[in-house]
């Protein structure tokens, strides 16, 4: 990757209301940046919700991107999200598996501090949360068994401690 080429992670709040997601978005898109991650929930307010973003850019088109997304009307709030915040992404993993197999998944899934939420006679359904590194690294333990599905939530964070710009106030 070119060292001037920046990774970001940005949380919104803004206005719970209908094509929110669509104007911040769309907006990424025009001024050409792709969107690695995004994940939108319901915050404590239910007139809020709190969009994350996760982008590459340079360190001129960060700022420029921030800085546009905060003038759109719907924004109440935006911040960077830095090193010191934690970040976590949900993994649902479904694999096709005999009884041969079962207990080998089993003790992977245990290393990785995940769950089995689902077990039928063909297939289990695993359940992990943490770092992207983490789900990565577990991805790559699966990789010897017959994957049939994997859905990523995307990455979600929050800043350690109180902060002057916690989206809460």
């Amino acid at each position: 990757m070119d060292k001037n080429i920046k990774r970001e992670v940005i949380s919104i709040l803004v206005d719970n209301q209908a094509n929110v997601l669509t104007r911040v978005s769309s907006l990424f898109g025009r001024r050409g940046f792709n969107i690695d991650s995004l994940t939108v929930s319901a915050t404590n307010d239910p007139k809020l919700s709190r969009i994350t973003v996760v982008f590459t850019g340079t360190e001129q088109g960060l700022h420029q991107i921030i800085t546009q997304t905060a003038k759109l009307e719907v924004v109440k709030k935006i911040f960077t999200l830095d090193t010191n915040s934690i970040y976590r992404e949900l993994l649902l993993l479904k694999v096709k598996t005999d009884k041969s197999e079962r207990s080998a998944i089993k003790e992977i899934v245990e290393i990785f501090r995940g769950k089995i939420v689902d077990l039928s006679k063909d297939s289990l359904i695993i359940e992990i949360t943490g770092s992207s590194e983490k789900l990565d690294g577990f991805m790559n333990m699966m990789d010897c068994y017959d994957i049939v599905e994997v859905c990523r939530t995307g990455i979600t964070g929050i800043g350690r401690g109180l902060e002057e710009d916690d989206l809460s106030r």
